[in-house]
């Protein structure tokens, strides 16, 4: 009996409706390809303006593009994707605030727009990872380039970032073209990963000069940043891939190899990263600063917006105060304790409770867990995108990390890299070839 089509998604049914031909989809291919890779490529370059324009303008494309493409699978991911967003209309429309909370629906809404397109992309051809790869390390390598020289400028265009009561006072960071030191290391963070696959993946001496240099300098900048979140997420980032990777090199070995080395891997880091934090003075003092509690003024900052957020938290748990700053910025003040002004919650799943309650935030886990299974299918898979899978798993570990005390995340310039890994993750199939394994 012949096998029956899989009836098209109520949601896919729009696409594929106007007719074209291979040579019209090829332009749109390359006009998707172009279009990100510049977007890519000009992250920290961009101004508000410059970077909402060509988020849509990278919206409106995939439409458009979608519209003269046959409809795929919507993808665990995707679906997942599909339930925060849904979630997110529902609390816009029950928001205290709802106005406020539409412009930050209308944020969510673009940034699904790029990330359709980039998904769109890969199922094309594994090789736009490359592509856009290679253009997200442009902007990359500029922004170190810009920051480290900072080292060498004048005082006082320097940026101190500390009061006089904290115990880090003093300390010189450097912010490259983001303006801030945490937004720096956030945007530098999940690109890290990225670069050191890249190194492994690429083929040609030029191509992994340019990968092995942007990740030198990429990490030397969020150094000299001395933002503690960004160290932290970036030790998790870079300990994630170079774990997946021994994990994946080491899958034909004997059981009690592979289990022993990574072990023995992860004792010798942590022996260095003691070593580094009791030895080197700079270090010290930003470790010193990160456990000492309310005594230091960025720390006792955070706590104080913690405990306001938890207050706004109880008071709209299931669906939040609607997504967007906007909608935060309207609310907090009345809650906030005297003279703690904040923007945000200072850390992402705080933010995502106070936005979209409980429910965005389940939704949220069970993005993270599908996006981790698809990830870790990379260990034993065959697929193109199996090693570009693990990076951005470790990517996304590193974005996690950070987002403990910080929502740089929520940022365009580090967000648009989390979509990419995010698009990178949809487009990896588990079901693919399975390298062998001995036991």
């Amino acid at each position: 009996m012949p096998k029956t089509a899989a009836p098209q998604p109520l949601l896919l049914r729009w696409q594929g409706r106007i007719p074209s031909s291979e040579a019209m989809q090829m332009r749109l291919q390359w006009i998707a390809g172009l279009l990100l890779m510049m977007l890519l490529a000009t992250l920290p370059m961009l101004n508000r303006t410059g970077l909402g324009l060509t988020i849509l303008a990278a919206g409106a494309l995939s439409i458009i593009w979608g519209c003269v493409k046959p409809a795929g699978r919507i993808g665990s991911i995707s679906s997942w994707l599909l339930v925060f967003f849904a979630i997110a209309c529902l609390a816009t429309g029950f928001s205290p605030v709802p106005l406020a909370a539409a412009k930050g629906l209308i944020k969510l809404i673009s940034y699904l727009g790029v990330y359709a397109l980039m998904r769109q992309l890969l199922a094309t051809s594994s090789d736009w990872w490359n592509r856009l790869v290679a253009a997200l390390l442009t902007g990359e390598l500029i922004s170190s380039v810009i920051a480290i020289r900072q080292l060498y400028a004048p005082a006082e265009e320097m940026a101190h970032w500390a009061d006089p009561n904290s115990v880090a006072v003093g300390t010189v960071r450097i912010y490259g073209p983001l303006g801030n030191p945490n937004l720096l290391a956030g945007y530098l963070i999940p690109i890290l990963p990225l670069a050191l696959v890249a190194l492994l993946r690429w083929q040609g001496l030029g191509a992994k000069l340019y990968a092995m240099v942007a990740l030198g300098l990429g990490i030397t900048a969020t150094l000299f940043s001395f933002s503690r979140g960004g160290w932290l997420g970036m030790l998790s980032a870079l300990a994630v891939i170079l774990v997946l990777l021994l994990l994946r090199s080491t899958s034909h070995w004997p059981l009690v190899w592979r289990r022993l080395l990574p072990l023995i891997v992860i004792v010798l880091g942590t022996a260095m990263l003691v070593i580094a934090a009791t030895q080197i003075e700079p270090i010290r003092t930003r470790i010193t600063s990160l456990i000492a509690g309310r005594s230091d003024s960025s720390n006792n900052f955070r706590i104080n917006v913690w405990l306001s957020s938890l207050e706004m938290i109880q008071a709209r748990p299931w669906l939040g105060i609607g997504p967007g700053n906007a909608a935060f910025n309207r609310i907090y003040p009345l809650f906030q304790q005297p003279k703690f002004n904040a923007l945000s919650a200072y850390s992402v799943p705080l933010e995502i409770l106070v936005e979209t309650g409980l429910a965005g935030l389940m939704a949220s886990l069970a993005l993270v867990i599908t996006s981790m299974r698809k990830g870790l299918a990379g260990l034993y898979s065959n697929h193109p995108l199996a090693l570009p899978a693990l990076a951005s798993l470790a990517a996304m570990a590193g974005l996690a990390v950070h987002g403990i005390t910080d929502t740089i995340f929520f940022r365009p310039e580090v967000q648009l890299v989390g979509w990419f890994c995010l698009a990178t993750l949809a487009q990896t199939q588990p079901e693919q070839k399975q390298l062998q394994q001995t036991e």
